[in-house]
């Protein structure tokens, strides 16, 4: 223990006063931001309801209320855990069962608000410290300094507020892959020293690999990552730490193949699921939009290219993250950099290539390349924690200007965060808020949608956000609703141009747009045949 580094005092405290506010923020206002379109969908799964049954019982034509959506957003009586899996099966496979299952025990012990629902990840995501700390210790030997600046980096993070207040399993899935990567480094610590408990630290990173695997299927590309990483600091012999390795990622691998049958079994829904993957874009907006990303690690203000200061602070932050994986590789071992390298680029080129060689924006949903942001902090926290300790005492006041700033802009970006009501992460949902205003304004509104496309899950998005004077007329296959001559307002959400003009030529309406953005339109329609604007 004389040996380890352990951070002065004034930074340490300053590790805790970021700890301490980085976990304020994962629940203050956690309810502050619309529940957004995939969010529905997890409380669709705890339910136990498939989409298919939603349609027939509430995409029928007839009017209804708000609390008409509450059956299929909340555990009940009719259906239980067993149906919570099969709805998965069925609809999901890409989504495996893990954080569903742990969140309809949550929801059934402690409500179903959204408070509570989001709070399970905000819980889970503190889990993050204790896990990186301990990663850190596995990859960088006796320095706890880098362990501790290493916590407060995470503690600040950005993009680690998103998804620590978001209803989905992604902040598990950063969870089980820290643990899962340093219970790697430590098997392969004591296996390399021929210590024991080698088989139980096996044992532990083929636990961690399945429960990561049952998180997301993404985890398929650690374990990648991991064998080459194994194999190349084996020297590429068969050695008995790769059969030891091998055999553990084997058994980690066994214990979810009945989900893997699933998903081969439901391909066609997997692939019909992914199709908004194969949109083209431009290379141009795929590279502005990969550098907004990695920004995004460390300062997120909710803009895009549309606003210039992005041009000035991206390559910024590519300049600096470029600069610490140089130094990580530069100043280390390969046993270390090649970790940190291996978690960066195998999960990403899966995304990226593809994109770039048959187009789609795959790479553009930030939460696909969690693993390669968490790389990539690992290289940053190195540096930091390096340079904080250079023997220069001018390179240690630079860096610790530095350092200042990147903290400075993590708390910014907090605050911005906690007080918004809406977030780039919201994506097809953003301007719901929006939406609901200028809904709940009118007198006596009914909203007309139909079950295609995104309508399905912005439908209950609003619903959570609607007042209840607001009724509604849900329709399917586009077909046209018989809307009650009562209301005085009436909208149409994201209709296709051929559906809308078949009920205006139907009813002889007019309509207009009164909101749009990227993903959807919002209609207001109008009846010449009376005074009154519908």
């Amino acid at each position: 223990m004389r040996h380890l580094q352990l951070a002065p005092n004034r930074l340490q405290f300053l590790i805790v006063i970021l700890l301490i506010s980085g976990i304020f923020f994962r629940f203050f206002n956690i309810d502050g931001k619309v529940y957004w379109h995939d969010e529905t969908f997890t409380s669709l799964r705890i339910s136990g309801y498939t989409a298919n049954e939603v349609r027939q019982q509430i995409f029928n034509g007839r009017i209804i209320n708000k609390e008409s959506f509450a059956k299929f957003q909340s555990p009940n009586m009719e259906k239980g855990l067993s149906d919570t899996i099969m709805s998965l099966e069925i609809e999901d496979p890409q989504h495996p069962p893990l954080y569903y299952i742990i969140a309809r025990f949550w929801v059934e012990i402690f409500g179903n608000s959204v408070t509570v629902i989001r709070s399970l990840s905000a819980f889970i995501s503190l889990l993050i410290f204790p896990s990186i700390y301990w990663l850190c210790r596995e990859l960088f030997k006796a320095s706890v300094w880098v362990s501790e600046v290493a916590i407060a980096l995470m503690a600040i993070s950005p993009i680690h507020l998103v998804y620590a207040q978001e209803a989905r399993e992604y902040i598990l899935w950063i969870v089980t892959i820290l643990l899962c990567s340093a219970s790697l480094l430590r098997a392969l610590r004591l296996e390399s020293k021929d210590q024991a408990p080698r088989i139980l630290t096996w044992a532990i990173y083929a636990v961690t690999l399945g429960l990561s695997l049952y998180t997301f299927l993404l985890s398929g590309f650690v374990a990648v990552a991991h064998g080459i990483y194994v194999i190349a600091t084996a020297k590429f012999r068969f050695t008995k730490t790769v059969k030891a390795y091998l055999l553990a990622s084997l058994a980690g691998f066994l214990a979810f193949t009945p989900w893997m049958l699933v998903v081969i079994d439901n391909f066609l829904q997997f692939d019909s699921s992914t199709v908004w993957t194969k949109r083209q874009l431009p290379l141009e907006i795929l590279i502005k939009s990969w550098l907004l990303q990695l920004s995004r690690i460390f300062l997120d203000l909710n803009f895009g290219f549309e606003n210039p200061f992005s041009y000035v602070i991206t390559p910024i932050f590519l300049i600096f993250i470029g600069y610490s994986i140089y130094f990580l590789c530069r100043t280390t071992n390969y046993t270390i950099w090649l970790f940190i390298v291996t978690l960066i680029m195998i999960p990403a080129l899966p995304l990226v290539l593809p994109d770039l060689i048959f187009g789609g924006i795959r790479s553009l949903s930030e939460r696909y390349l969690l693993l390669s942001y968490l790389g990539i902090q690992l290289a940053v926290t190195y540096l930091l924690a390096m340079q904080l300790h250079n023997k220069s005492l001018v390179r240690r006041r630079i860096w610790q200007t530095i350092m200042g700033l990147v903290i400075i802009c993590g708390l910014v970006s907090y605050g911005a965060n906690s007080q918004a009501e809406t977030w780039w992460s919201k994506v097809i949902s953003y301007g719901n808020p929006q939406v609901a205003k200028i809904i709940n304004q009118a007198t006596h509104p009914l909203l007309i949608s139909d079950d295609s496309g995104i309508n399905y899950g912005n439908v209950f998005s609003l619903s959570y956000l609607l007042q209840p004077k607001v009724q509604f007329q849900l329709v399917k296959d586009h077909s046209i609703p018989n809307i009650p001559d009562e209301f005085i307002d009436i909208f149409l959400l994201n209709p296709s141009d051929t559906w809308r003009k078949q009920i205006e030529t139907n009813y002889k309406y007019k309509t207009f747009v009164i909101y749009s953005d990227n993903h959807y339109l919002l209609w207001k329609v109008e009846n010449p045949r009376r005074d009154v604007i519908f």
